[in-house]
Parts: C-alpha cells; structure tokens; sequence
C-alpha cells in the first residue's frame, strides 16, 4: 500500500489528508447590531438551484459564527488570484477583536451583510437553516442576490491546497 501508516488521532489523520483537496478560497461575512465580521472559508458549495442554496461551514467558535446566528444572513464573497493578503487577514492573520474590514472596500447588496470588492463573485444570503456538526456549524442559506464581477474573464480565482496557494495554468 503507497499510504502512510500513522498512529496519529484521527482528526489529525483528516487535517493531514484535507490538506490536499484544492478548493476556491471565500470570506463569509456578517453584521449583526453594528458589529461586522468576516472569515476566511473553504468549505463553500451551492447545493440547489430551486430554490437558490448554498453552504458554508463555520467554526462555532468564531465571531462570524455569533453574527450570522443572530442576524440570519451572510455574505460570501469568492476571492481572487490578487486577494491572498485578505484571506490571510480574514484567516486570523489580524487579531479577531480588530477590525478585519479595516481600510477593506466593502459593500452590501440586499441583507446588510458586507461584500468585499475585487472578488470573482458574491452572494448575499438569508441564513435558511443551520446544522450541528461538531465543532462546526453548517449554515444553510437561501441566496437573495449573486454578483459576478464585470471583469470576472481577466481574474483568476485564488486557490488554496497544502498550506499554499496556487494558480490555474493556462
């Protein structure tokens, strides 16, 4: 067998193997009493058409997670190839207490919830739904409004695999 045999706990065994699935890099963003907040996300995907669906999952641990509870509604913006600093930021990079929109363009669509400017997409969502899943929430959401960047054909999207990023090779 061309596996590693490890003796390590099986949610370390899952970190290490996650690692590798390449996938598209997001912010899920919320505001909720005049208090706004965004994270870094992967785990991003639209599960219907009728009626428009999609889901993020959130750490229960984060501020983002309070604020979309208690708002019912998100915004998830795609990033691009030029946007590593601001997952890097909205990742944790900047401290969770500071604010991560700080000198950040942002704008809101039909929720309130903040969009940033420059991704290849965004989607404004009512919060439909939400799931346990251990450490995490599952947040369903039905899409209000999506917008595509005007210049969306030049941008590349900013992908993230093994602890890196990546470009897409032409």
């Amino acid at each position: 067998m061309d596996y590693q045999d490890t003796s390590l706990p099986v949610d370390e065994q899952l970190r290490q193997a996650m690692r590798y699935w390449a996938s598209g890099v997001g912010i899920a963003t919320a505001e909720y009493a005049g208090v706004r907040h965004g994270m870094t996300v992967s785990s991003f995907t639209s599960i219907a058409l009728e009626p428009p669906i999609v889901l993020v999952s959130m750490h229960k641990s984060t501020r983002t997670h309070d604020l979309v509870l208690g708002s019912k509604a998100f915004g998830v913006t795609l990033l691009s190839e030029g946007q590593q600093e601001l997952s890097a930021r909205f990742a944790g990079a900047l401290d969770d207490d500071k604010d991560r929109f700080d000198g950040v363009e942002a704008f809101t669509l039909e929720t309130g919830s903040p969009l940033i400017a420059g991704g290849l997409s965004v989607f404004d969502c009512r919060l439909k739904d939400s799931y346990d899943a251990g450490t995490t929430t599952i947040m369903i959401g039905e899409v209000v409004a999506a917008r595509v960047n005007q210049n969306v054909d030049s941008l590349q999207p900013l992908l993230y695999q093994n602890r890196a990023y990546h470009k897409i090779a032409k």
